[in-house]
């Protein structure tokens, strides 16, 4: 009998540990070069800034080992850099602001901010033991999703900023409500994509080698897509829309490995935007801002002109390829510059050379999640896990491509990066649901003859031949393959038998 050598995982905390202080130490000298930059001196506050980035940091590493031992050790480190350049980069509009005699300050806000966004990650570490346990709140997520989309548009609770209604405000706070529906639809569309996949995949007639649908397996994506059509035209906002449609449409494909999915939902949604554009006066105005965003009378319009992209395309070109340094620009010209504009204003000052270091750190994140999705074994958090990632991928794809003109300018703001307390909390919430799944995904495989690996859950036998997890029911039922665990107290095994 051959013997099988265990497959060890490493848990990866050492090298988690290792990469935070690479992060901390790119945070606190992006926030000292800023100050040399602008004032020729370090900020008085940088010993006491450097302390409570690396506390921050330190706190969520411990949570980590106590709670998700085998969590991905790439993902918190690069949410740090993001979250620490996007700090010092917020800190040098407001000295930019304050040298032209402004008031309003932002990156201490964004500090607290980010105290509470790191609190509130460890809270989903320490609660949620199990990722499958919110697949029991499938439809659950799917009413607070729309409701939370439907909020700007109540009369006194929803406000238009920059021409797009996405935000409420009440009780003197401003919320995003799109940046907490993306994760309430995603754990929606997990839930029920792992259900209903094999009907959506091989259900359905063939036409020009494309598999298509049956109609009546067509409601779920009529219905994203009228709700998504629903943004455009009554919030004005192409970027959430397409946001939550192409999650949509991603994570069915991931769930089907259907082609023909990917082409039904950019027909549709290209169909109804131009019929909106046609139908919807204040949609064809940001249609017509973006292709005539030069012309001298668009640009002079107030309110509602061109302005603020032109300027911050001026601010790109005069970064060029190293940009002007760390305070040497001029940020503060670009109205919005720390939230819509950031990557503008990143882009002055750090040119080309910077911002795509910034866009392939947000490359890396992606494919972390990405990874995890493929590595856990379960069915619901493969989808969730790249539905996460992909809402990333989407957002900072929607950012940058209304800040260069490749798509519509849009309210939706850079993930980690941006000031901003509803997208802070909700981008810190999704790096906290994918380190959970990833703690699943990179736990060791048992040992050959049935040995248990203890997860929080209980344990998941695994066969040891073909390393299909196995759930245990209880000692009547028979051992049944299933990708798709229930969160239950499973049953350890040993020798091949159930006791």
């Amino acid at each position: 009998m051959a013997t099988v050598e265990a497959h060890r995982v490493r848990a990866g905390r050492g090298t988690e540990l290792g990469l935070i202080v690479l992060a901390v130490a790119i945070a606190i000298s992006a926030y000292a070069l800023v100050g040399l930059g602008a004032t020729d001196e370090l900020p008085a506050g940088v010993l006491g800034y450097g302390a409570g980035i690396a506390g921050l940091a330190l706190v969520m590493h411990l949570v980590l080992r106590w709670r998700a031992p085998y969590a991905d050790p790439v993902i918190l480190p690069v949410v740090i850099a993001l979250n620490g350049i996007g700090l010092a980069m917020i800190y040098r509009i407001d000295l930019a602001r304050q040298a032209r005699g402004g008031t309003e300050m932002f990156a201490g806000k964004q500090l607290v901010l980010s105290a509470v966004s790191v609190v509130l990650a460890c809270v989903v570490l320490v609660v949620l033991r199990d990722h499958r346990t919110l697949r029991r709140y499938t439809y659950t997520a799917m009413v607070v999703g729309l409701v939370f989309i439907a909020l700007p548009l109540l009369p006194g609770l929803g406000v238009q900023i920059n021409g797009a209604r996405i935000w409420i405000r009440a009780f003197g706070f401003s919320l995003q409500p799109a940046e907490l529906a993306k994760i309430a639809l995603a754990v929606f569309f997990a839930g029920y994509l792992v259900t209903h996949r094999d009907t959506l995949a091989l259900a359905g007639p063939r036409v020009l080698g494309l598999q298509l649908p049956r109609l009546r397996d067509l409601g779920p994506i009529a219905v994203v897509w009228a709700a998504s059509i629903a943004v455009l035209v009554f919030q004005s906002d192409l970027g959430t829309s397409l946001l939550l449609f192409g999650l949509f449409v991603a994570m069915l494909y991931v769930a089907t490995e259907r082609l023909s999915w990917i082409i039904i939902g950019l027909v549709m949604f290209a169909g109804g935007v131009v019929a909106a554009t046609a139908a919807f006066g204040h949609v064809a105005a940001r249609f017509h801002i973006w292709l005539h965003a030069l012309d001298q009378d668009v640009f002079d319009r107030a309110p509602g002109g061109s302005g603020q992209l032109v300027r911050g395309l001026f601010g790109l070109a005069s970064g060029g390829l190293f940009g002007t340094g760390w305070g040497q620009g001029r940020p503060d010209l670009v109205p919005f510059a720390e939230s819509d504009f950031i990557i503008a204003s990143l882009g002055e000052e750090l040119g080309l050379t910077g911002l795509m270091a910034i866009l392939v750190m947000y490359l890396v994140l992606c494919q972390r999640g990405l990874r995890t999705a493929i590595g856990v074994r379960d069915g619901f958090g493969k989808l969730l896990a790249a539905g996460l990632a992909f809402v990333i991928a989407f957002q900072c794809f929607v950012v940058v491509g209304g800040i260069t003109r490749i798509i519509p300018l849009t309210g939706l703001t850079t993930p980690f990066l941006a000031y901003g307390g509803s997208s802070l909390l909700a981008n810190w919430i999704v790096a906290a649901l994918l380190l959970r799944i990833s703690d699943d995904a990179r736990r060791p495989a048992p040992e050959p003859g049935g040995e248990l690996l203890h997860t929080p859950s209980g344990g998941i036998p695994l066969d040891a031949e073909a390393r299909n997890p196995v759930a245990v029911a209880g000692p009547a039922d028979p051992p049944r393959p299933t990708d798709d665990q229930p969160t239950e107290q499973l049953r350890r095994t040993s020798g091949g038998g159930r006791s």
